[in-house]
């Protein structure tokens, strides 16, 4: 798919300022949608909006259909009548861990939301089934919903989520075993399904204000998901594990820009001549899902559709795997059958072959460029903004980058001298800060849509970089904090941006 000439802006929703310990999809989220329409942006990008699995991260999620509850605006709840003030408790102090501005509270967010969550539900608990609006979405949604809400209540039941662990009846899906517990567990299955429905009705809200103010949500699709997930264990058959249900492969990266021993992300990976005897059915539903959620789809690490990195699942870490071909343009073409055409973006960084690009380009979607990557050579300007193709998506760095001003600060002080001098003949003359210098570069160049993460715009240091690739802890808590002064950014932003014809 083509698109037109336009810019955006990267900030995940739980960066977005918060009451609550984590940016939700409440009031902020509004004010963000209006400073974007000002400042003349057209597309806001966020991060996977899935329940995280572990360590809080958006990729890693125990259901690819279902939205995170910690998203749940309380404040919007009570605007739209599912409970009161009163109704919010105060929570232990001790139980919450230091509050810090600019950092994402997670055990603050969860310590708000569940009693209230369950207050809310419990009033009206016997009423619920009354709601049409709830009913429509139960029904609509049932080919992911039934097994979602039915796999959660298991997981609190047995206090895990590691489903190849849980009694022998549950763990494979012996059908009188789960009809049993649907009987004995009917409320907590209910709960469940409420608050996806809750997470639904904001969601959809705040997409159709976007949408009303000119402006595409652009969602990410990891092409990977976690084991201890509803998807694997409602789908079984579609994975390549063992006769315990454990992974016999797993997914990863082999060493790259990011890590010397590559990256094991431990995702299992899928047998693809299961999916393939079905029509990519479950495919077509994580598709069905998305395009209902985003206007623009990411799919991150779309290299793993041409050949994938199969690491063997007890081996240390990712050096032992080995490239394994996967399956092409076939998955996109099914879902093409039942859509149409696709927008679609290919997260086609890293480790890129000529196989890669011909994959990308039959399907037409465009590609990647990142600045960042762009100033290490003399002559390799694949990633230079004056050399950008006009059908790819341009970034000054994505989530998993410095922040542009970090990068910048960093290689002028300790980098390659080739990075310095490439750096300081392009930019040094800028009547600009360094940071929008950089960022103007990015939106001039001819890249049909250029995305410029948050935190470049306001000029931060590494302090407010997002995710730090192979490493764990500390990780996806940078957040807006009132004296960002963000608001008064957005004439500046509308300036470059029109300058630049976007």
């Amino acid at each position: 798919m083509r698109y037109p000439r336009a810019a955006g802006i990267l900030l995940h929703i739980t960066s977005l300022p918060g009451n609550y310990g984590i940016g939700d999809l409440g009031p902020a989220a509004y004010e963000f949608a209006d400073f974007l329409a000002h400042s003349h942006q057209k597309i806001w990008q966020i991060l996977p909006v899935c329940p995280p699995a572990s360590e809080h991260s958006p990729y890693s999620s125990y259901s690819v259909f279902a939205g995170n509850a910690d998203l749940i605006s309380p404040d919007s709840m009570i605007a739209s009548g599912w409970g009161s003030a009163a109704d919010l408790g105060r929570p232990d102090p001790s139980n919450i861990g230091p509050n810090e501005p600019g950092r994402v509270n997670y055990c603050l967010a969860k310590q708000v939301r569940e009693p209230f969550f369950r207050k809310v539900f419990e009033g009206i608990r016997s009423t619920l089934h009354e709601h049409s609006g709830f009913n429509h979405f139960r029904n609509s949604n049932a080919y992911w919903l039934d097994d979602f809400s039915l796999f959660e209540a298991i997981g609190r039941a047995e206090g895990n989520f590691q489903w190849n662990t849980w009694p022998k009846e549950l763990a494979i899906r012996v059908p009188l075993g789960l009809d049993d517990f649907r009987a004995q567990h009917e409320s907590e299955i209910l709960y469940s399904q409420f608050l996806q429905f809750l997470f639904d009705q904001q969601w959809q809200a705040l997409k159709q204000y976007c949408n009303g103010l000119g402006i595409k949500i652009y969602g990410d699709l990891p092409i990977f998901v976690d084991h201890q997930s509803a998807d694997v264990w409602a789908n079984q058959v579609q994975f390549d594990l063992d006769s315990t249900g454990r992974p016999v492969f797993v997914a990863g990266v082999p060493p790259d820009y990011f890590s010397e021993t590559g990256q094991k992300w431990g995702n299992p990976l899928y047998r693809w001549d299961v999916m393939e005897g079905n029509g990519y059915r479950w495919w077509n539903q994580r598709f069905q899902r998305s395009l209902q959620q985003f206007d623009i789809i990411r799919v991150d690490h779309f290299r793993g559709f041409e050949a994938y990195w199969q690491i063997p699942a007890e081996a240390p870490n990712a050096i032992e795997g080995q490239w394994v071909k996967g399956p092409g343009e076939k998955p996109f073409r099914a879902a093409e059958k039942e859509f149409g055409e696709l927008p679609i973006v290919a997260e086609d960084l890293g480790l890129i072959t000529p196989e890669v690009d011909a994959l990308r380009d039959a399907l037409d979607f465009p590609a990647m460029r990142v600045m960042q990557f762009g100033y290490g050579s003399e002559t390799n300007t694949f990633h230079r903004p004056d050399c950008y193709p006009e059908h790819c998506v341009a970034y000054t760095g994505t989530h998993d980058n410095d922040t542009i001003w970090g990068w910048y600060q960093s290689q002028l002080e300790s980098g390659e001298e080739t990075t310095r001098r490439l750096l300081t003949e392009s930019f040094a003359d800028s009547p600009l800060p360094p940071h929008l210098a950089l960022i103007q570069s990015v939106l001039n160049s001819k890249a049909n849509t250029a995305i410029i993460p948050m935190q470049d715009y306001l000029g931060l240091g590494n302090n407010a970089r997002m995710n730090l690739p192979a490493t764990v802890g500390g990780n996806w808590s940078w957040q807006l904090k009132p004296d960002d002064r963000w608001q008064t950014l957005s004439a500046a932003i509308r300036e470059l941006t029109l300058a630049a014809g976007r």
